[in-house]
C-alpha cells in the first residue's frame, strides 16, 4: 500500500466511468492488502493499521464481490475467517470450524440483523439473544478428555491451528481438570471456545519492562496477548498473567440454549463473559450496547464491542453459516475513539533505569472524557516507522482506552515546514552521552548518577505497590528536590516537620500526615522494598520471589549469580542485574542507611491460623465499601490466609459486596455463594474461628438478567459453525 491512512468506502454503486474490469481489479488490490494486513494482525502481532480500517477494506471488498458474485475467488479474505498459522507451531485441524463473526456499526445495522433472523425463522419460532462483552484478545479451542485438558489450539485459518497446549497450561484461569459436580458423569470430550487476554494493568507492566530491557513495546492488550500465547518457551508465556473467558463448548450433551451452555462451562470451573444476559428483541439488544459501552472502561480488560447470539441452538443449527460468518450470531463494534490534533513538538523523558522516552506534545484535544495534551511515541524506530514529524497532524488514541498515543499521521496536511525528529545523543537531564545498544531499542544515559534517575527513581520508591507512602507524590517530591531536602529515598526518613511546613501549601496537618505516613513504610517489608529500590528487570513479582527464597537482604546480598538465576522465575538476566546492583558502593551505601533508619531487610513469615474462617477461602471483593478500600481489604483478607480473586464462580467461598456491586453481586446470589457486607467481613476477620459464618445481606445491586446455571452438554457431533 502506498498510505496507510483510513480510506473509508462506500456501497459498491458504480461511479462515473467506472466499469466492470476496473471494479474487479479494485477487488483484487483490496484482496491483497487485506491478506498483508491479516499475516501483519495474526502472524506478526504487529498490526499497521487500525481494526476500523481493516473492516473498511473488507467491507469495501464485500461490497464489489456482491455486484459480481460469480468473480469471487475461493480463496478470497471474505469466505474464509481471517487469521494464519504462525510458523514455529505444530498444526492443530478442527474437528468443527472456528468462524468469525461479521460486524456491524449502527443501531439500524443491528435492526436490520435482528428482522433477517426473524424473517429466515419459522413465523412461530420464540426469538431471544444473549448478549455478551466482546473480548478483545485471541480466539482459543480447548479439548478436554474424561475431564482433562489435552489440546488447546488457537483459530488459525479457521480450519487449522496451531497447537499451544503447553502455554495454555499456565493460564491460571483454564481449568486443568473440570469440576463436575458429584453424582454428574465427566464428558468423555468436550470442545470449549473462549478468548485468551491480557488484563490492561498485566499490559502495562509487561510494556514497562520491555522499555527497561531496551525492547519494542506491544501496541495493545490484544497484540500482547497473542504475542505471548506464542511464545516457543511456555516459562515466557506463564510470566506474562494471560486470562480466558469461555463461552461456547462442544461436547456430549449440548445445552439447547447459549444461555445454558455459559451456565455449564460456569459449572465446570471457567470464568464467562462478564454482564452477559438475554435479551428478547432489537431494543433490549441496543439497550445492552448503550450501557456496556459506559461500563467497558471500568473493566481490568479490553473490550471493543458487543455480540449478539441467537439463544436457541436448534435456531443457530436451521440458520447455518456463510463460508466465514454464522449468520446466527453478529458483533458490534464501537467506533475507535480517535481524534485529530497537531504535534506541536517532541520532547524527551528519562525515566528511573536512563531510558529516553520521546513524547508528543499535542494541541489539547477532547478524547474519550478528557482533554489529552501529551502522547507517548514509544521510541525512536516507531517515530520512523510512522514518519511522525513536528507540525504535523496526527491521529491519536487511547491505547488499552487509558494511554494516549500516536496511531498515525495525517500526510496530506503536512506542512511544507515539517521537521523530522532524531533522538539526542546527550541526554537532556545531565548532558551525558546517551547510546543505543545494539539489539535495543531504547535510547539509555550513560550517567550513573543523573538527575532524572534520582527523581524517578523516588517517585517509583513512594509509589503504592513499592512502599506505598500516602502523599508523596511527584509534586512533592519535585519541592523536596528543589529544596535540597532530599537526593535518594533514606532522605525522606530524616525529614522533621519543621522542614516540611516551611515547602508551598504544606501545612502543619499535612506535615504530620506524611511523617506517619513515611513511619508507616518503614514495616513495608523486603519484597515491597526489593521493589522500590528500582534494581533492573525486578518487578513486584520479582521482589516477593526473591525475599521469600532469601529472607533478610543480607542473605540476598551474599548470594551469587548462579545461586540467584537458579530461582524459579528469576533467570540469568535477572540474576545478572541484581549481583550488579549490589556491587555499586553508592547502592550498598544507601541500603545502609536505610537500615540505619529503620527500613525492615527481613520477610516475615506470617503465622497462618488453620482455624480462621478465611484461612485458604476464595474471596471476591465488589462495589464500594464504607470505610476501607478495596486493596487494603483485600490485603487484610490475605493476611487471614485466603486467596483473593477478582470474578466470581462455584469456586468462590464469600463475595464481600458494597454500594454498586453490579454484577458480581448478582452472580454470586444466583450461584449461592455467601455474601457478606463490610461490617459482617470485619467480624468475622477478627473473630477467627471456623464455622462461625453466617452471611448478612448485602447492598443491593441492580436486578440480575438471567444468569442462573443450568446443565447440559452436547450430544451429536454436529457440524454447525463455532466460534
Amino acid at each position: 500500500m502506498a498510505t496507510k491512512e483510513t480510506v473509508q468506502y462506500g456501497a459498491a454503486e458504480p461511479r462515473p466511468g467506472e466499469t466492470k474490469e476496473g471494479l474487479l481489479a479494485e477487488a483484487a488490490e483490496l484482496r491483497r492488502q487485506i491478506r498483508h494486513h491479516e499475516y501483519q494482525y495474526y502472524v506478526l502481532d504487529d498490526p499497521e493499521v487500525s481494526d476500523a480500517e481493516y473492516d473498511a477494506l473488507t467491507n469495501r471488498l464485500r461490497a464489489i464481490e456482491a455486484l459480481f458474485p460469480e468473480e469471487v475467488p475461493d480463496d478470497s479474505p471474505t469466505r474464509r475467517p481471517g487469521g494464519y498459522v504462525a510458523p514455529g507451531f505444530t498444526q492443530v485441524r478442527h474437528q468443527i470450524p472456528m468462524l468469525s463473526l461479521g460486524n456491524v456499526y449502527s443501531a439500524q445495522e443491528m435492526r436490520d440483523f435482528d428482522r433477517r433472523i426473524r424473517a429466515s425463522l419459522p413465523q412461530d419460532a420464540a426469538v431471544e439473544y444473549v448478549m455478551e462483552p466482546k473480548i478483545d484478545g485471541l480466539a482459543c479451542s480447548l479439548i478436554y478428555e474424561k475431564g482433562r485438558l489435552v489440546l488447546a489450539s488457537t483459530r488459525g485459518d479457521g480450519q487449522v491451528g496451531e497447537n499451544v497446549t503447553a502455554n495454555v497450561r499456565t493460564i491460571r484461569s483454564i481449568p486443568k481438570r473440570l469440576t463436575v459436580p458429584a453424582g454428574e458423569p465427566v464428558p468423555d470430550r468436550l470442545d470449549v471456545r473462549g478468548e485468551v487476554y491480557m488484563s490492561r494493568e498485566a499490559f502495562w507492566k509487561l510494556n514497562e519492562e520491555r522499555t527497561e530491557a531496551g525492547g519494542t513495546e506491544f501496541a495493545n492488550p490484544r497484540n500482547a496477548a497473542a504475542g505471548s500465547l506464542r511464545q516457543l518457551d511456555p516459562a515466557v508465556t506463564e510470566k506474562r498473567d494471560l486470562g480466558f473467558f469461555a463461552y461456547y463448548l462442544v461436547g456430549p450433551a449440548e445445552p439447547p440454549t447459549q444461555a445454558e451452555c455459559l451456565r455449564t462451562l460456569e459449572k465446570y470451573g471457567f470464568t464467562t463473559p462478564e454482564h452477559w444476559c438475554v435479551a428478547k428483541d432489537a431494543d433490549a439488544i441496543l439497550a445492552f450496547i448503550a450501557a456496556h459501552e459506559q461500563r467497558r472502561r471500568t473493566l481490568a480488560y479490553d473490550t471493543d464491542g458487543a455480540v449478539a447470539k441467537l439463544n436457541a441452538v436448534w435456531e443457530q443449527k436451521l440458520l447455518g453459516a456463510t463460508g466465514k460468518d454464522p449468520r446466527w450470531a453478529i458483533a458490534y463494534k464501537y467506533p475507535p475513539e480517535q481524534a485529530r490534533t497537531k504535534l506541536e513538538d517532541i520532547v524527551i523523558q528519562v525515566g528511573r533505569t536512563g531510558v529516553l522516552t520521546p513524547a508528543a506534545v499535542l494541541t489539547p484535544v477532547k478524547l474519550s472524557g478528557s482533554t489529552v495534551s501529551r502522547a507517548t511515541l514509544h521510541n525512536e524506530d516507531f517515530i520512523r516507522e510512522k514518519d511522525i514529524r513536528i507540525g504535523d497532524t496526527v491521529v491519536i488514541n487511547k491505547a488499552a482506552e487509558i494511554i494516549p498515543e500516536v496511531l498515525s499521521v495525517v500526510k496530506e496536511l503536512r506542512p511544507a515546514d515539517a521537521q523530522p525528529f532524531s533522538m539526542p545523543a546527550e541526554c537532556p537531564e545531565c548532558g551525558w552521552p546517551a547510546v543505543r545498544k545494539e539489539g535495543e531499542a531504547a535510547y539509555r544515559c550513560t550517567n550513573p548518577h543523573c538527575p532524572a534517575l534520582g527523581r524517578e527513581g523516588l517517585i517509583h520508591f513512594t509509589s503504592r505497590d513499592a512502599m506505598d507512602i500516602e502523599g508523596c507524590g511527584p509534586a512533592l517530591l519535585n519541592q523536596l528536590l528543589a529544596a535540597g531536602l532530599v537526593k535518594t529515598p533514606a532522605d525522606l526518613y530524616s525529614l522533621t516537620k519543621e522542614q516540611l511546613i516551611q515547602l508551598d501549601r504544606m501545612g502543619e496537618k499535612s506535615a504530620d500526615n506524611l511523617l506517619q505516613a513515611i513511619a508507616k513504610s518503614r514495616d513495608a517489608g523486603l519484597d515491597k522494598l526489593l521493589f522500590a529500590l528500582g534494581i533492573r528487570h525486578v518487578g513486584a513479582k520479582g521482589g516477593r520471589i526473591l525475599a521469600e527464597r532469601f529472607g533478610p537482604m543480607e542473605a540476598l546480598m551474599a548470594a551469587d549469580k548462579e545461586t540467584l538465576a537458579a530461582c524459579k522465575d528469576i533467570g540469568d538476566v535477572i540474576a545478572g542485574s541484581i549481583v550488579t546492583w549490589f556491587a555499586n558502593p553508592a547502592n550498598q551505601e544507601l541500603l545502609r542507611r536505610l537500615a540505619e533508619a529503620g527500613v525492615k531487610m527481613v520477610m516475615e513469615r506470617r503465622q497462618e491460623n488453620e482455624q480462621h474462617v478465611f484461612f485458604h477461602k476464595t474471596l471476591v471483593f465488589t462495589g464500594t465499601l464504607p470505610t476501607l478500600d478495596r486493596a487494603t481489604a483485600q490485603a487484610m483478607a490475605r493476611a487471614a490466609g485466603a486467596n483473593v480473586t477478582g470474578s466470581v464462580s462455584k469456586k468462590t467461598d464469600y463475595v464481600v459486596a458494597g454500594e454498586a456491586a453490579g454484577s458480581k453481586l448478582d452472580k454470586a446470589r444466583a450461584l449461592g455463594v455467601a455474601v457478606l457486607d463490610e461490617e459482617r467481613f470485619l467480624e468475622l476477620l477478627r473473630g477467627g474461628a471456623a464455622g462461625t459464618a453466617a452471611p448478612t445481606p448485602a447492598p443491593a445491586g441492580d436486578a440480575a438478567a438471567e444468569t442462573s446455571p443450568a446443565p447440559g452438554p452436547r450430544t451429536d457431533g454436529g457440524m454447525d459453525p463455532l466460534f
